[in-house]
Parts: C-alpha cells; sequence; structure tokens
C-alpha cells in the first residue's frame, strides 16, 4: 500500500532528477552536444512519468501526517498545493522533451524550438520543484521554516486549483466525467494501435509491411498516454481515497512507469534507427522482440488492470 515511506522514497525523484537533468541540458546547449542533449530530454521524460505516482502517494502520506501531532495543516496544505503546481510544469516538460526524443529517432537530433522551449520550462520546473521539496522538508522539522510568504503563495495558488478542477469534472456538468472517460478509453486505443501495431511488426507479424511507415505513426501513441495520463490525474484529484491505496491502481502506476520507459528509450532515440531501415520480409533481432514482447504485455497489463480496479476497491 501507498504510505509515507513509500512517498519518502518517490518524491525525490522528481525533484533531484529535474536539478540534474536541467544541469544536462544546459551543458549541452552550452557545448553544442547532440548526444548530451538527448540524455538530458530523457531524463525529463522519465521525470515526468515518475512525476505521478510520486505525486499520488501524497495522499496517503497526508492522511497520515494530519493526525499526527504537532504537524502543521498549514504546512501539509502548502506542501500540497506547491506539489500539484510542479507535478503541472514537469508534465509539461516532459511532453516536449518526448517531441524533442522523437525528433532525435527521426533525424538524429532535436529543432531548436523545442530545445529552447524544453529549457524555459525546466527552469520554471526547477524553481516550483525548489518549493515543493522546501515545503515538504518543513512539515516535520518547522525548525528551517523561515520567510515562508512566498513559499505560501505558490502552495495556495495550487491548493485553490484543487477544488476548482473538482467542481468542473463532478459538478459542473454531468457530461464532463463521461467525456473524460471517452478520452481515456481513446488513450487506450491510440497506444494499441500506434505502438501495439510497430510491437507486432517487430515480433513477426505483419511481415509484408516496412516498419518506418509504423514508426512514423508513433506520435499518436505517445499522444495517447499523455491523453491518459491527464484523464487519470483528473480522476485521481477527484476521488483520491478510491485510488490511493487500491493495490490494483498501484501495480497500474508501476506498470505506466515501466512501459514509458521501454517507449522512451527504446523507440523514441536514435537507438531504434537500425530497426527503422527494415523493409518487408524484414526479420527484427532477437533483442529487439524481446523489447515488443515486454512493451505489448505491459501495455495490456496496464488495460486489464485499469478493467479490474473497482473490483479491488469493493473486496479489499
Amino acid at each position: 500500500m501507498y504510505s509515507a515511506h513509500f512517498h519518502l522514497l518517490l518524491n525525490h525523484w522528481p525533484i533531484l532528477g529535474t536539478f540534474i537533468a536541467l544541469g544536462l541540458l544546459v551543458c549541452a546547449v552550452a557545448a553544442a552536444q547532440d548526444s548530451l542533449k538527448q540524455a538530458s530530454l530523457a531524463l525529463f521524460a522519465f521525470i515526468a512519468l515518475m512525476a505521478v505516482p510520486a505525486y499520488m502517494s501524497g495522499n496517503s502520506a497526508n492522511e497520515f501526517l494530519k493526525e499526527t501531532p504537532g504537524v502543521s495543516m498549514d504546512l501539509i496544505q502548502t506542501h500540497q498545493g506547491a506539489a500539484l503546481l510542479a507535478l503541472i510544469s514537469i508534465e509539461l516538460t516532459g511532453v516536449f522533451s518526448w517531441i524533442g526524443l522523437w525528433q532525435f529517432s527521426r533525424k538524429k537530433r532535436s529543432a531548436g524550438w523545442n530545445t529552447a522551449v524544453v529549457l524555459l520550462l525546466a527552469i520554471l520546473t526547477f524553481g516550483v520543484m525548489s518549493v515543493t521539496g522546501t515545503t515538504g522538508g518543513e512539515i516535520r522539522h518547522p525548525e528551517i521554516v523561515s520567510s515562508p510568504e512566498a513559499r505560501s503563495s505558490i502552495g495556495a495558488a495550487g491548493v485553490s486549483l484543487i477544488p476548482k478542477i473538482q467542481y468542473l469534472v463532478t459538478e459542473s456538468s454531468r457530461y464532463v466525467w463521461g467525456t473524460l472517460e471517452a478520452l481515456h478509453f481513446i488513450g487506450l486505443i491510440l497506444i494499441l494501435a500506434s505502438i501495439g501495431l510497430l510491437n507486432l511488426r517487430l515480433l513477426g507479424f505483419f511481415r509484408k509491411l516496412p516498419v518506418a511507415p509504423i514508426h512514423r505513426l508513433l506520435p499518436w501513441g505517445i499522444a495517447g498516454v499523455f491523453i491518459n495520463i491527464l484523464t487519470g490525474m483528473l480522476f485521481f484529484i477527484c476521488m483520491p481515497d478510491f485510488y490511493a491505496n487500491n493495490p490494483d491502481f498501484q501495480l497500474k502506476m508501476v506498470a505506466i512507469v515501466v512501459a514509458g520507459t521501454n517507449l522512451m528509450l527504446f523507440y523514441c532515440t536514435t537507438a531504434f534507427q537500425p530497426l527503422a531501415v527494415l523493409g518487408p520480409d524484414h526479420d527484427a533481432p532477437v533483442l529487439a522482440k524481446v523489447v515488443a514482447a515486454s512493451s505489448l504485455f505491459l501495455w495490456v497489463a496496464i488495460i486489464v488492470l485499469g478493467r479490474y480496479m473497482p473490483f479491488w476497491e469493493v473486496v479489499k
């Protein structure tokens, strides 16, 4: 189950990872090193994936701490608000980082405009992550609290978003939740139609098809991933108690991080270029088949776990 210990284990990844990735990107731009730039974009994309379970595990930590004597709820809410803004910022950084990685997989370099956007978003994320980490430390260490006005304003801005999101999704219209559910399923369809088809081709199915045209459909699958992350986060914000301690949901989060990392490192970097030249009746290497099989298994597992999530909530 998610716990305060699990949150402490996860929350350092997005904070420290953002600092490291930003440093790598600055060095890559200064030295004009495409390989270093690709590494920084991959790290940003990975941190965007890790930030999702890190944020979600905070709900259980909050439930535990609010019953602890001597802990300030104001500090907890400030941290919660800053964490939401940090999540939004790192996810936007991850989106454009993934675009840059896709450009590397096609042209061996990312466009200058994309690098500039990632750099600006990364600087913003660096600032919000700093506030998030500081406010998190202050919850159990009030002796380090000093001049909290600026941090409180950032946290308050994030906290104020939560009831607005909950009202928009659950109360503003009866069609909003259903629309988000439909978008979630559309995202799954995009993932299976593009990533699934590419995996099947690498495994030896549809051998008459060349790999390169199928690979060009991959941005639709990446779009599906981010549609599902966005809609999933909205569902979680509106019903955190349903999801946070659901073991099925926790397994799904693990599968999403692993499947997303697989997608990013193998299909969206220069590592895929030797496979992109495979023509009709050409067979993929054994290692590529192993990666494709694991990718296909993980995405199907994510769908199955999502389908049976309510069952685990009932019987837990």
